[in-house]
């Protein structure tokens, strides 16, 4: 898609000749010869570029670039003036014009201008897109459950999310430390600053200090050049160290000066920074334990263990799993481009009953892997992997049989058709869509087992 310039000018055939020549260059022009005009105009459209003449009548250029940065401060201005000095180039530019251009001027100066401006547009365009992106992926609504268990979590990271604290997150591989974490970062007054995350069983233990703090060109053979370190990138934001329980022992005294002080050397050099970090850990291991067994300071753990918020295995919040299942399919299926619109209820019961040693992680892949080989719009416990059911048993099996399987699976369809209807406040619509099923199937099977619903649907 071409870019959109608007051009102001009250000079008719000037702005005929500049809108003739961007056109042949492919942008779309609109002239008008007024700065009044060129607000309406920007109020009806969407432009890339305003390009305007500073000596206008009534509102000059000047006063036009005040209210673009007002009110649309992600269009560059670029202006042009026939009484260029530098003074008037510095002060133009110190309240936001891109650049100006000097009359009488070149058709080649102006597309160069031209096409540097919109170069700057597209990028910060583009930055506002990812950063909302960001913010809506990683936002409250994103963290998916109504268990009593991840309730407490979202209520601490409510707490804790416009505050400076430290943070500690445990919990087991999968449970979702990282999404947790960016989730407090992008709803703090950070949110517009960098997030970094260090995963520090990742990196050798030769590299994971240089990794942290940086270092000089020379500090070490094969330092051919200085290196910002995470805690450097981070200044203003976030620094997510992941896995902190696997950092060795040597590199821990540093990291605990960092966190005092907010101020570190890199290696090799000989004069401290000074960092303005939020620090957010997180271990799927017992750090007390390691603390206990000398793995790991004590003093760092306090220091670090400011503010703990302990993230629940899957198998301890099951009620959530039906709502993230049918999250990721909605995730999933849309980014795979293919039409997979529920679950049967007897999937969703294979899927409460497994025990998830993986967690959220796990259950992601397990969507994803059904998704790939569902052959209709419906995944049943045909299309879920075959080692759900082989690595652990279902919950209250003890290898018997029941007695009667029609009475058996009938009560499990009544309890899951319950289940929904209490979540939905009744809503039929909503209960079909969360159980995978069309709203007129799920209106046979309330009849078909007598349920009598109710304001609470807990009949």
């Amino acid at each position: 898609m071409s870019h959109a310039v608007l051009i102001v000018d009250d000079e008719a055939r000037l702005a005929d000749v500049l809108a003739a020549a961007l056109e042949d260059l492919g942008y779309r022009t609109t002239a008008v010869d007024n700065a009044r005009a060129a607000l309406q105009e920007l109020e009806q459209a969407r432009f890339d570029l305003v390009l305007t003449d500073l000596r206008l009548p009534v509102m000059d250029g000047r006063e036009l670039l005040q209210e673009v940065r007002k009110h649309w401060p992600e269009i560059p201005v670029v202006i042009i003036t026939a009484f260029a000095t530098v003074r008037d180039a510095v002060d133009l530019v110190k309240e936001g014009a891109f650049d100006y251009i000097a009359k009488p001027f070149e058709m080649d100066e102006v597309a160069a201008t031209v096409r540097r401006a919109l170069r700057l547009s597209d990028v910060v365009r583009d930055n506002d897109r990812l950063r909302s992106e960001l913010e809506g992926r990683y936002s409250f609504e994103t963290l998916i459950g109504s268990s009593a268990p991840f309730r407490r979590v979202i209520e601490q990271v409510t707490e804790v999310c416009e505050t400076r604290a430290t943070v500690m997150l445990s919990g087991e591989s999968g449970t979702g430390k990282e999404v947790v974490a960016r989730a407090i970062h992008f709803n703090s007054p950070r949110r517009n600053k960098p997030f970094v995350a260090v995963n520090c069983a990742a990196i050798p233990e030769t590299l994971l200090e240089s990794e942290l703090f940086g270092h000089v060109k020379g500090a070490f053979t094969g330092a051919l050049s200085n290196r910002i370190g995470r805690f450097a990138a981070a200044d203003g934001g976030t620094l997510f160290l992941d896995e902190i329980g696997d950092m060795p022992v040597a590199v821990q005294a540093k990291l605990l000066r960092a966190v005092q002080e907010r101020s570190f050397e890199p290696i090799g050099a000989n004069r401290s920074q000074t960092v303005d970090v939020r620090l957010i850990a997180a271990t799927h291991k017992d750090m007390r334990q390691a603390v206990a067994e000398g793995r790991f300071r004590e003093d760092l753990f306090y220091r670090l263990n400011v503010f703990p918020i302990a993230l629940p295995a899957l198998r301890d919040r099951r009620e959530d799993i039906p709502t993230l299942a049918t999250h990721f399919l909605g995730q999933l299926s849309e980014a795979m481009g293919k039409r997979v619109i529920g679950f049967t209820p007897a999937a969703i019961s294979a899927m409460s009953d497994h025990e998830w040693p993986g967690n959220i992680r796990e259950l992601h892949n397990c969507v994803e892997r059904a998704i790939i080989v569902a052959k209709s719009p419906t995944i049943d416990v045909h299309d879920l992997p075959r080692d759900l059911f082989e690595s652990s048993p279902r919950r209250g099996d003890s290898g018997s049989i029941p007695g009667d399987l029609d009475a058996e699976l009938e009560r499990i369809e009544r309890d899951f058709i319950l289940a929904a209807l209490r979540r939905t406040g009744g809503v039929q619509v909503q209960a079909a869509r969360l159980l995978g099923v069309a709203e007129r199937s799920l209106w046979h099977r309330i009849k078909k087992l007598g349920i009598k619903l109710s304001r609470s649907a807990s009949e």
